[in-house]
């Protein structure tokens, strides 16, 4: 089963979209999660993991590259792609730079390219969770982990983003808004 976070400030869009994804992932046991508040999706990310984020760029309050970049901080392993009408070369750049981007999509979409795009950014998440557990393993087999990091591991898939902690340039520790 693979989860999806869908991320735009047009309801029709995410309408559009959620029907699209559901049409194409029909038999595949697709879960698609669609929020219209950026700060709502960084929330839910803080709870369940995704395979892959798709998130609009023009947004109020937060625009979809400081999603995406703050997204990337609490599943960095998590594929992001941004979709977006403006094809300025700095929003690019900024969006490839700062957020790591898998793609860059345009609207309005062609529907066979959007897909596509999913399913490589969807293989392209299993290939890496993969390669982590067969490394985690063969480090496992040769005594390389310690008992600490395998139950920070254990944590980690239980509440996504609780190991990790964000610090100041001064070292303070930060704590999210509430």
């Amino acid at each position: 089963m693979n989860r999806i976070l869908l991320v735009d400030d047009e309801p029709n869009v995410l309408s559009a979209l959620k029907r699209l994804l559901a049409q194409a992932f029909h038999n595949e046991g697709l879960v698609i999660e669609t929020f219209a508040d950026a700060r709502a999706a960084l929330a839910r990310g803080k709870e369940v993991p995704f395979d892959m984020v798709l998130s609009d760029f023009r947004m109020p309050i937060m625009d979809g590259v400081t999603f995406l970049k703050q997204f990337r901080e609490l599943q960095p392993d998590t594929p992001r792609l941004i979709l977006s009408a403006t094809t300025d070369f700095d929003t690019l750049m900024a969006a490839v730079n700062e957020a790591a981007i898998l793609r860059y999509l345009v609207k309005p979409w062609d529907e066979d390219e959007l897909i596509a795009s999913l399913r490589e950014a969807l293989a392209h998440h299993a290939d890496v969770v993969g390669d982590r557990l067969l490394a985690n393993q063969m480090r496992e087999n040769m005594g390389l982990i310690s008992e600490e990091e395998k139950e920070l591991r254990r944590l980690e898939v239980l509440e996504p983003g609780i190991t990790q902690v964000r610090r100041s340039p001064d070292g303070a520790i930060l704590l999210d808004d509430l």
